[in-house]
Formats: structure tokens, sequence, C-alpha cells
């Protein structure tokens, strides 16, 4: 796209068409193009490429083909562009329908990422923002947008009321609801929500009631409810008692119009199709009874008002003057003629063209689908007349034979200058082609040439013989510090992007050590191995670059694209730590092993930066709220990662001053002395330290330290037996003084 700012409008939708086919063919590019595309549909855009854009994202988060977990990563993205775009007061119609669209698809992707991540304000604050938007938007717009705003209120009232089942974690992924908001949310109120989705669900209603409501409104609606009215039970007694005290006759009051009949008809057939629907579909619903009644009541009325003018004239029954009889007529001959080709150069579209529309003949077929084409081609093959057919295949010819002869007759430049006269033994030249060379014998031909530096040599004299000079491309001008680090973060940015889609391996390959071959392969393994020691390599000159020899500004900004990277990778390892513990180990490896390189190499050891403990130290802090009793996690966690410390055993020691972690927390340390000796001794003081400060661990953790610790229980119990015995002694001396 660097060359975009010369292309006409035109090509660049064209490009992006390009770009949209990609996609659709490999769901995964998704995330590539998506973040390629938003800076070109911002809001300043032109007006051609937000409506691209808009309708590219709606088709992007309403196809079933991207993963929900895709989705709702992509959705963070793009919530800021859809903000800017709803709120502008001028907007395209077209590009406020497709952003509306995107929002209804985004809604509960953004409602439950605030969910699972109560830390994240912005996304929600970008998300109420559009809906604050779009609500406004609601009365005041084309119909056409308040039709998509609909759409949008359904998915609100779905996302924010109760759900069908009771138990958050065994829903439906697809269907998010009230009930997995956890109470005490600190960026989301529960009450606040369900009255909103209430006002909203009344807002929809409403428009039942509303005699002045428009039709297409009117049948938005009631689509809409059909979904609300199965999904969630707790609504549907409000939506059915305002279903049957709907009315869709209510226009046919007035004089009726060829408008007011096709209304009527739709809001009715609408309305019957919703309420069948319903009853089909759950038979025993204790709502059939007046469903029914409903319904032969609503046929009635309408056999009463608009099938009444519809029946047959009586016999006898005077005809209207505006009856007329329609004439039959027989079938249309053929009076087209195809002229002769006139005098000037023609082209091959010329020489076929049966007809002299200009419109027509300029009409651009290869925009027409090839399906459609074929589809068309052999249907009017099929019911073409022969006569006409044959007709036109004639005037081919005839034309064919008219520049055959003007090519034959017409004199040749050369031969007119030379005054050449005709012979009849003169015989034209007609090379012997022989047979054609395949791929071998052209490679063969190839390497037989002369090498490129011999024809480098031969090349000037060449040019200069012609007076041309040699072409060279200018090189290019190098990057300063500061845009090396952002071209890379960018880089960085793309590749995690590209890790997101790809899946978690089934079967784990079997790793070679530090030493194995980065990008062996294309799978998520080998993007972490190469990212991990961009971070890490790469900014200490373990790559075989000394930082000494840069300039001096390298290793600040090679600092700076490491810690950046960094950052990426611990929000990448949270977003799904549990699934993710594997980067996080393989990550911290490559930091450890990064210090201990560093401080072999650094002539003062104590100098170097060290990467390992800070790091490990911040994920551990940042998980470990999100444990559970029975999570494992911990423990793959501390038997993987290559070093352990005093620090990072003392965040497990916090762990007990929640009851219901002290088994985690001591069967984690348990792991530890039994599996990794070299730790044995620090796990065990962790273990004592846990038994001296919380009374609630001491016997789970006594049954450990009996084992591998038995003196220091013995000196416990001698020492508390002793302030004991003390005790008693200052007790006595008190009482008899």
């Amino acid at each position: 796209m660097a060359a975009s700012g010369q292309l006409s409008v035109p090509d660049q939708i064209r490009q992006l068409e390009g770009a949209r086919k990609l996609v659709l063919g490999d769901v995964s590019y998704y995330p590539q193009v998506i973040q390629a595309t938003l800076p070109i549909i911002g809001p300043t855009a032109q007006v051609e490429f937000r409506r691209w854009g808009a309708d590219f994202l709606s088709e992007a988060f309403a196809t079933p083909a991207v993963p929900l977990s895709q989705k709702e990563t992509l959705s963070l993205l793009v919530l800021e562009t859809l903000m800017l775009l709803a709120q502008d007061p001028k907007q395209d119609p077209m590009v406020l329908r497709s952003v509306i669209q995107t929002a209804a698809s985004i809604y509960p992707l953004a409602l439950r990422w605030t969910i699972n991540n109560p830390y994240d304000t912005a996304a929600w604050d970008h998300m109420s923002a559009i809906k604050s938007r779009i609500l406004r938007l609601w009365d005041t717009a084309a119909v056409t947008v308040r039709i998509c705003c609909v759409k949008f209120a359904q998915r609100v009232v779905l996302a924010q009321m109760p759900g069908v089942n009771a138990e958050p974690r065994k829903n439906d992924p697809l269907d998010v609801s009230l009930a997995m908001i956890p109470s005490g949310h600190p960026a989301l109120d529960k009450h606040s929500l369900e009255a909103e989705a209430s006002g909203l669900l009344d807002r929809m209603l409403g428009v039942l009631q509303d005699s002045s409501s428009e039709v297409l409104i009117v049948d938005a609606t009631l689509n809409a409810l059909s979904v609300l009215i199965r999904a969630r039970p707790s609504a549907s007694n409000r939506i059915l008692n305002a279903i049957f005290s709907f009315n869709p006759l209510k226009l046919a009051g007035v004089p009726l119009t060829s408008k007011t009949k096709v209304i009527v008809r739709s809001m009715e057939k609408t309305t019957r199709m919703l309420l069948a629907h319903l009853a089909r579909r759950d038979p025993r619903n204790p709502h059939a009874p007046r469903i029914q009644q409903y319904l032969e009541r609503l046929m009635a009325s309408k056999a009463e008002v608009l099938d009444g003018g519809s029946r047959k004239r009586a016999h006898g029954e005077p005809a209207s003057g505006l009856e007329v009889k329609r004439q039959r007529m027989g079938p249309a001959q053929p009076t087209f003629q195809i002229s002769p080709l006139g005098a000037g150069p023609h082209s091959l579209a010329d020489v076929f063209a049966l007809t002299q529309n200009a419109g027509l003949r300029t009409f651009d077929v290869s925009q027409v689908p090839a399906t459609l084409a074929a589809k068309i081609s052999v249907n009017t093959i099929a019911r073409i007349d022969t006569s006409i057919l044959d007709r036109a295949i004639e005037g081919v010819r005839d034309r064919l034979a008219q520049l055959h002869e003007a090519a034959r007759q017409a004199p040749s430049p050369e031969t007119t200058a030379l005054d050449v006269e005709d012979d009849d033994d003169y015989e034209p030249y007609e090379p012997a082609y022989g047979p054609a060379e395949n791929d071998e014998q052209i490679l063969n031909k190839l390497d037989s040439e002369p090498s490129s530096q011999s024809r480098e040599l031969q090349r000037p004299a060449v040019l200069s013989s012609l007076g041309l000079p040699t072409f060279k491309l200018p090189p290019p001008q190098p990057l300063n510090p500061n845009q090396a680090v952002k071209v890379g973060q960018g880089t960085v940015a793309r590749v995690f992007g590209m890790m997101s889609g790809l899946g978690d391996p089934a079967m784990r390959r079997t790793k070679v050590g530090v030493n194995r071959l980065a990008a062996s392969s294309y799978d998520r393994d080998a993007w972490i191995t190469i990212i991990t020691r961009l971070a890490t390599r790469s900014p200490a000159g373990l790559n075989g670059v000394s930082v000494k020899d840069e300039d001096e500004s390298a290793p600040a900004s090679g600092m700076h694209l490491g810690n950046s990277i960094r950052e990426s990778l611990y929000t990448y390892v949270l977003e799904d730590f549990r699934k993710r513990i594997d980067v996080a180990v393989s990550w911290l490896s490559e930091e450890w092993y990064n210090d201990r390189v560093q401080q072999k190499s650094a002539s003062d050891p104590g100098s170097v930066r060290l990467q390992y403990e800070k790091w490990a130290l911040r994920l551990l802090d940042s998980f470990l709220p999100y444990l559970h009793g029975q999570d494992k996690v911990l423990t793959r966690f501390l038997s993987e990662i290559p070093e352990i410390n005093a620090a990072l055993l003392s965040r497990v020691k916090t762990l007990c001053r929640d009851p219901s972690m002290i088994t985690l927390a001591l069967t984690s340390l348990l792991y530890l002395v039994m599996m990794r000796p070299p730790v044995r001794e620090i796990a065990l003081d962790t273990m004592q330290d846990i038994w001296l400060e919380y009374e609630e661990a001491r016997p789970s953790a006594a049954r450990h330290l009996a084992k591998w610790r038995p003196t220091f229980l013995e000196e416990q119990k001698q020492a508390s037996e002793g302030s004991g015995q003390l005790s008693m002694g200052a007790a006595t001396a008190a009482v008899s003084t």
C-alpha cells in the first residue's frame, strides 16, 4: 500500500476487494487484514473507503467461520474506530448501518471481555459510548438505520437479562447473559444493566402500540422479538401480552389504497408467522390456547377486511369502466439487421458486436460472476430463435470475409517503396519451427551462458555505444533508532496477532534445548521461540552482534524494543494463563539463559540488568489472585521454571491467607521438596514460615514437616511448653503478690 496515494479511488477499492477475497478463502488472515485496513477506513477517510470498511467489519464479525476467541480479540482493535465513525453527526447512512450491525455483533463479546477482565475499562467505555449514540439515533435517523438500531437493541436486551441456564459455566459460549456477571464487579452493575435492558424492551414493545409507526420498523421489531421470547423466558410473558394487544389490521379503517393494503398484509403475515412458529416449537406452551384464539381471530378479520374486496363479481353485476380486456399478442418478429463494417481499423469486439447501442457495447461483462454468466448464456441459447442465430452467424462471417479481403488488397509499404514486382516464382520464407524446449533444456541452456559477472563486464561497452547511462536505484535512507523501534514494535504486534490466530498444538513436540532452531516450522511454538529470543538475545548481544560495536543509541533502542516485546509477552500470557503457561516457561527460560550469559561475559557482573526474577515475580503476582483450590497451574509453573528463590516462594506463602488455598500452596511446596532437590531447603523454610504465621495451616504443614524436618516440630513443642511453664510461674507470682 506504499503507492496507494498515487492510485485512484476505484483502484484502491479493487485492492481492498482483493483482501476481502483473501480472508473469505482463509479466515486466519482476518487479524492481519483488519489491522492493515483500520487506518484506511477511519473517520477522516473518504466516504467510499468508510463504506467499504464498515461493510467489511460487519461481515467479519457476523461470519460464523471465525472463532469466538479471535472475534473477541479483534473487537478490542476496532472499538475505537467504530466509536469515532458512529459519533460523526454528518456520517453517511450506509456507513451508519454497517457500524450499527458491527456493534450488534461485538456487544456480547465486549461484555464478556469486561466480565473476565475487569481491569480493562477502556473497552467498555468505548462500547458504552457506541451504545449511547445508537440509542439516540433510534428515533431520529432514516428508516434503514432505525431497523439496524432495533437489531442492536435486541442484542443489548439479550446480553443484559438473565439467561435460560442459571449456572453461567454451563451456558452456551454464544449466549452472554446477566447471570455471567459476578456480584460486586468493579466495572459492571448488574441492577443498572438489567434496568436498562427492561427499558429497552419496553421501548421496542411501544412500537407495536404506536399507530404512527412505520411498517418496516414494526416488522423488524416482530422479527427481533422472536429470539427474545425463546432465549429469555423471564420476558416472554410481557412480550406475548404486547403482541396479543397488537392489531396489525388497525390501518384498514381508513380508505384502503394499494399502499395501505400492502402495509396491512405485511404486518399481518409477520405477526401470524411469529405466533405460528412459537406454537409449533412448543405445543405445551401455557400460552398455546391464547395463541390459537388470536390466530383464528386474526384470520377472520383479514378475510372480512381485506379479502372482501377481491372476490369475484356476481353474475349480472355491471363491470366498471376501468376494466379493459387484454388483447392477445403474437410472438415478436425479429427486425434487427447486422450492419457491415465500415472503413478504418476495427477491434475484435466490433467484429462480433450485434447491436449499435452504445450502453450495451461499453458494458464490462467481466464484472458479472462466472456462474451467473454461464446460467444466462445457457438459458439464452436454449430459448433463442434458430433463424435469428443463423442470421447472426452469417453476419459475423461476412465481416470476417470483409476484413480478410481488405488485408489482402492493401499494399505493403516495404514493397511499394522498393518497387518490387510480383513474381510467380517467388516463394515466401517460412521458418522451420523445431520442437519446443522443455524445462530441463532451458535450464541447461541458461547454465551454459556466460556468468553474470561477465555479462556485467560487457554491458557498459554496449551502453556506451548507445549513449545510455547505467541506471541504479538510490540507496534507502538509514533509519534512526526511534524509527527502528517503531517499526520493530509493529512487526512484533503482527507476530502476536498471528500467534493468536494459531491454535494450541494437539501434540507437543520434543524440544532439543536452547540451541534448537527457532524457525524450523511455522507453528505456534516456533513463533514463540522467535519472539522470546528477539526480546532477550538481540538487545544483549547474544546473537553474535556486540553491543559495544554499535552506535551509542543502539543499546538504548534495543533495550526499549526488548522491554516492549516483554510487555507484549506478559499480556499475551495473562489473557489465558492456564493454556499459555508453557509460553511463560519458555520465555522465562530464555530470560534466565540471557542473565547467566551476560554475567559470564561482563567484566562487572554486578552491573548487569537481570530480567528473569523481575518478570517471574510479575507473572506470579498477576495470576495468583485468579487461582482456585484445585488449580494445578501453580505446581506446573514452579516445577518447570529454571530457577526458584526465596522471593518467588514468599508469593506462594501469601496464598495461605485464604483457607481454601492452603492445600494448593503446601502441595506445590511439597512437590518442590520431592522433585527439585536443589530448592528443597528453601521450600522447607517456606513451609516452616507458613506453620509459624498461619494458625489454620499448621495441621497440614505439620504432616509434611514431621517427615522432612522433625527437629523443627520438636523445637516448637519444647518452646511452647517452656513458654507455658513461664506463663504459669508468672501467674502464680502475680497471685501471691
